[in-house]
């Protein structure tokens, strides 16, 4: 019997099983789960995430997106790893006070952050706590896949690396198909695009992830794209801290007759099902999947996170905030479903 209420119908209540001393400030917190609705927790996809409800003196609660280091194929718990940043309230707060048995609110696993293909080879670019997700993708492609993988992993110095022994243990059990490659800003100075550039030429025909603090990714973008990789093949994740409340229940009132007379009508393909609904323009394209009863991906709901990114194929739409997208997202027909409202009588979307 779990202590906790949980404040949405989509969230959960997890105990946390043990917690992991990964580096000095990098602490990895590995949950039970229920056995009721624990498939949710399961069979995630790797690179996404989970997102943590985190008590807060001043505002009740505060909500933040951790990214699962575990693989849905190697490992039986799911697994978070959570490094501290100095105005970090939300990775504070999770590595001073949680241990074995600590209760945790949390949404299941969302995230577009994923590879399509475990056997296309891959390029993978981490710094610091970036390697979250990126070991996750690794795990699993190393399980699942067959194609060769190569590893850029930077950071401050060695003390630094997080997964350091599992990352020898995977390269050495893997010599024909993982390349590790690790750049330390104690003996290499800081990672620039051009010395980048050099080091990713080689592998341009690999899909490219990447994930870490924002001048290492302006960095890797810049040498991929020198680099000649296309567009479609470098993936990114970016985490930006959540202001509203992922965990509060939207408002799921059926649209007036005055919205429903002035609707849009959107045929939607989601998980291989296409679903015709109405979709009045004062709504976003999330609200009127969620009062239609169907199980969209979303997290926060204020368009920073990309769970509910999905394409236009056609029709056209406008949004509050294009945050998680960049322009060339955008120019392929990618689109928010949180943000997204109708400008077109009638629309076609795929997630």
């Amino acid at each position: 019997m779990t202590s906790l209420t949980p404040h949405s119908v989509r969230s959960a209540v997890l105990t946390v099983a043990e917690v992991i001393e990964e580096t000095a400030d990098a602490r990895s917190i590995v949950f039970d789960v229920p056995g009721e609705g624990a498939d949710k927790f399961t069979a995630y996809r790797p690179g996404q995430f989970l997102t943590v409800r985190i008590p807060s003196d001043r505002t009740g609660s505060v909500a933040r997106c951790y990214s699962l280091s575990s693989s849905p194929f190697t490992d039986t718990r799911p697994k978070v790893t959570v490094k501290r940043t100095a105005e970090g309230y939300g990775s504070n707060w999770l590595c001073d006070n949680v241990s074995a048995g600590t209760e945790l609110e949390v949404l299941p696993p969302s995230g577009v952050f994923t590879p399509g293909d475990l056997d296309a080879p891959l390029l993978l670019l981490a710094a610091g706590s970036g390697i979250t997700p990126i070991m996750s993708i690794l795990k699993a492609a190393l399980e699942k896949g067959s194609a060769p993988i190569v590893l850029v992993y930077a950071n401050r110095s060695e003390s630094d690396v997080i997964f350091r022994a599992e990352l020898r243990t995977l390269a050495a059990e893997n010599p024909d198909r993982l390349a590790v490659i690790h750049w330390l800003e104690s003996v290499q100075g800081l990672p620039s695009a051009p010395a980048l550039r050099a080091l990713v030429a080689p592998f341009s025909g690999h899909s490219a992830f990447m994930c870490g603090p924002a001048p290492f990714m302006d960095a890797v973008h810049t040498a991929l794209a020198d680099a000649g990789f296309p567009h479609d093949r470098v993936h990114a994740e970016v985490f930006t801290s959540l202001s509203g409340d992922p965990f509060d229940d939207p408002d799921l009132e059926a649209p007036s007759e005055e919205e429903s007379a002035d609707a849009a009508t959107v045929s939607v393909e989601l998980d291989g099902t296409v679903h015709e609904l109405t979709w009045p323009r004062s709504k976003t394209l999330v609200d009127i999947m969620l009062a239609a009863g169907l199980d969209v991906p979303y997290s926060c709901r204020e368009g920073e996170c990309g769970s509910c990114a999905c394409t236009v194929v056609d029709g056209t739409v406008q949004m509050d905030n294009v945050g998680a997208l960049d322009q060339e997202d955008i120019d392929d027909g990618y689109i928010l479903g949180c943000q997204a409202r109708p400008t077109s009588d009638e629309l076609t979307i795929e997630f």
